[in-house]
């Protein structure tokens, strides 16, 4: 969708405001560059109205695989655990403190790096006998694949993680 590029020096006219509001509405914008550049503008903006669909366009993203498709995008040598974002909503939902932002995939991007999820998570995707082909691996062939899971999924968090310049915060 292209409406006066994601709102210029945040002048924004109600109609185009009501555009963008109903993309996110009907989960026009699907990926994280899209979703981060109207969460932006409207930060810029700092109108009530624009946090509820933004709200709900974040959880969408997250909750229809979206944020997973995009980790797994990056990860395509080691394609990121999906047992790994379960866990990090999971803890998202069950903290108290999760309210602190309106950007669901932040926080549970945030939350994998917080709470140091990668290498647990890549210690048992590595652990996986699926990964071995039927082979019994050694104790260091587990670590060496563990390190290259982590080393490619913290990267890929990196990359996430750093589409904001600040945490997203209400």
């Amino acid at each position: 969708m292209t409406v006066n590029t994601y709102f210029p020096d945040a002048k924004l006219q109600q109609a185009e405001k009501a555009q963008y509001i109903q993309a996110l509405r009907s989960h026009q914008f699907n990926t994280i560059v899209e979703l981060v550049r109207v969460e932006q503008a409207f930060a810029k903006l700092g109108t009530p109205d624009c946090s509820e669909p933004m709200t709900a366009a974040w959880k969408y993203y997250v909750e229809s695989h979206g944020l997973l498709t995009e980790l797994r995008g990056l990860t395509r040598n080691y394609p990121f655990s999906s047992d790994c974002l379960d866990e990090a909503k999971r803890r998202v939902y069950a903290d108290p403190a999760s309210n602190r932002s309106w950007n669901l995939c932040w926080l549970v991007l945030n939350k994998i790096q917080t709470d140091q999820l990668l290498p647990y998570y890549a210690r048992y995707q590595a652990s996986q006998p699926a990964m071995w082909a039927g082979q019994t691996p050694s104790a260091e062939q587990i670590t060496q694949l563990t390190n290259a899971f982590v080393n490619e999924w913290n990267w890929a968090l990196g990359q996430m993680l750093g589409r904001w310049t600040q945490p997203p915060a209400r």
